[in-house]
């Protein structure tokens, strides 16, 4: 597996100590003060992971001090048994049929523990086994989950929050069909020399609009969210290469996973959101939804060596 190198934590550091303490000045450092929340998004496979390690163990040592909480959209998975319901009332839609997309997370779950933290109350983190089931994955028992104290003598400062779709905003209807409309010509239109390289004008637009409606309930986390980080890859097909390297890693690791013929199945109905979804966060994702929205988003555009070529505060 190629081993990620991150060298991105040098512009997201003090991209979020800047806002920090602009947050603090509002706030105070009370233990009764709210955490600051970090938004990350990127591809599969683009290094969300060691970024947030490295921002973690950076913010939380001196010179800053800072209590650092991370946790993952994907540790807040419905349980497999949720999650084969899901799919078993969408027989027809090749995008429910597994863990991912927008319907398949446990949003009530996921508002519950940001409230908690929001109050610097103890908060249970959940986790989820994504190896667990070859691969379908499940959300480990609750004496499993990390839990956060609510120490007042040590209050959490920042919250890291990250995931492949993380940000994402449900698009207006008419948009949605221009969309896809649009992917289904390039796919007719398509020819050995110039194929069609998305998934989008593969799926109906039903099924689309599925996931559409499903996604304005996460709206109630990204209104949460005091900054935002956008690992944006140069060509987001780069993520099938990289999700290959991840399952490998996984495999390597605990002995179970998705072989390859998997790994490109479930790419394949990721990526039509990707081709949704993108456009609106190099926008700036707190458009239209705060007020001073302006400056709170760092967009780092990556090659396919995962290093950055661009950065762009929005």
């Amino acid at each position: 597996m190629t081993e990620i190198r991150d060298d991105k934590a040098q512009y997201v550091v003090p991209f979020i100590l800047a806002l920090v303490s602009q947050h603090q000045s509002q706030h105070g450092k009370s233990p009764s003060s709210p955490p600051f929340f970090v938004g990350l998004n990127g591809v599969q496979g683009s290094g969300k992971s060691v970024l947030v390690d490295i921002l973690k163990e950076t913010l939380s040592s001196p010179p800053y001090g800072l209590h650092t909480v991370a946790f993952s959209l994907d540790d807040l998975y419905l349980t497999l048994s949720d999650q084969l319901k899901i799919a078993q009332s969408n027989p027809d839609n090749v995008l429910l049929q597994h863990r991912g997309q927008p319907s398949t997370h446990d949003i009530p779950l996921a508002l519950s523990v940001f409230q908690s933290l929001q109050a610097n109350r103890p908060t249970k983190i959940p986790r989820y086994d994504k190896a667990a089931f070859s691969g379908k994955g499940d959300r480990v028992p609750v004496c499993e989950w990390e839990e956060v104290k609510g120490d007042p003598s040590n209050p959490v400062h920042v919250v890291l929050f990250e995931g492949w779709s993380v940000g994402f905003r449900p698009l207006p209807p008419e948009t949605l069909a221009s969309k896809h409309s649009a992917a289904v010509k390039a796919l007719h239109d398509s020819t050995p020399s110039t194929p069609y390289r998305g998934r989008l004008g593969h799926n109906t637009l039903a099924n689309l609009t599925t996931i559409n409606d499903a996604l304005k309930s996460y709206d109630a986390l990204t209104r949460q969210l005091d900054a935002f980080v956008h690992i944006d890859a140069a060509d987001p097909l780069y993520v099938y290469a990289w999700r290959l390297e991840q399952e490998a890693g996984l495999r390597a690791a605990k002995g179970t996973g998705m072989s390859d013929q998997q790994v490109q199945s479930f790419v394949d109905d990721y990526y039509p959101t990707y081709e949704l979804y993108t456009d609106t966060l190099r926008q700036g994702v707190f458009k239209g939804t705060k007020e001073a929205w302006k400056g709170r988003q760092l967009r780092l555009v990556v090659g396919q060596d995962r290093t950055v070529t661009e950065v762009i505060t929005i």
